[in-house]
């Protein structure tokens, strides 16, 4: 559970979810059109989820991805 924990709190994980949270509360006042919510999620998300397959298929491979 503590690993879990650990590896949630990381930096790319903590900048994902804080830029997730400010650009659904700028997208729910108005500030931003929904487009630009949907574009700016997507390439959040996708860089994330790219970067985490990317450091599984390195460790799966033995190398090691920072």
């Amino acid at each position: 559970m503590k690993d879990r924990c650990a590896k949630l709190i990381n930096v790319k994980s903590l900048v994902t979810l804080v830029l997730t949270f400010v650009f659904s509360v700028l997208a729910v006042r108005g500030d931003i059109s929904p487009d630009q919510y949907l574009t700016i999620f997507t390439t959040v998300i996708a860089f994330y989820f790219g970067t985490q397959v990317e450091k599984k298929e390195g460790s799966a491979n033995g190398k090691e991805s920072g």
